[in-house]
This record gives C-alpha cells, structure tokens and sequence, in this order.
C-alpha cells in the first residue's frame, strides 16, 4: 500500500516524464517525424493492418454521414 506522501511522489515523478518526453516531440524536426510515420504505416501494411482498417471504412463514413444529416451539418 501507498501512503499519500509516496503517492504524490509517483504522480510528481511522472509528470515530469509527461513534460521532458513532450518536449521532445515539440523539438522532432517534421523530416523527422514523417520518416517515423513512414515506418509505422509501412509496418501496419506489413501485418497486413490497412486491409483490415480498410473494411471497416465504408461503415465508418455511413456513420458520419447519419451524424451530419440528423445535425443539420452541410459541407
């Protein structure tokens, strides 16, 4: 069990892990980042991941469209 003390410490310790890994993405050049990008979508189409994406995208945009037409929305 936690006290509150070491609770607080926990929490303290992780925001500061929260705030240096957000730092360094705000200073990742976008070469960078694309590249990263890059490999994951490579990685997903490896295992074969966009096909299965892919199928459900029909029922994905029929949603969307049912949310815009009962609120009113016009594009």
């Amino acid at each position: 069990m936690m006290t509150k003390d070491e609770a607080r410490q926990f929490t303290e310790r992780w925001r500061l892990v929260n705030e240096f890994v957000a730092e360094e993405v705000r200073r990742t050049p976008p070469e960078v980042k694309l590249r990263q990008l890059a490999v994951l979508y490579e990685a997903g189409r490896t295992l074969g991941w966009t096909e299965k994406l892919a199928a459900g995208e029909d029922e994905v945009r029929e949603r969307w469209r049912v949310l815009k037409e009962k609120l009113g929305v016009r594009i």
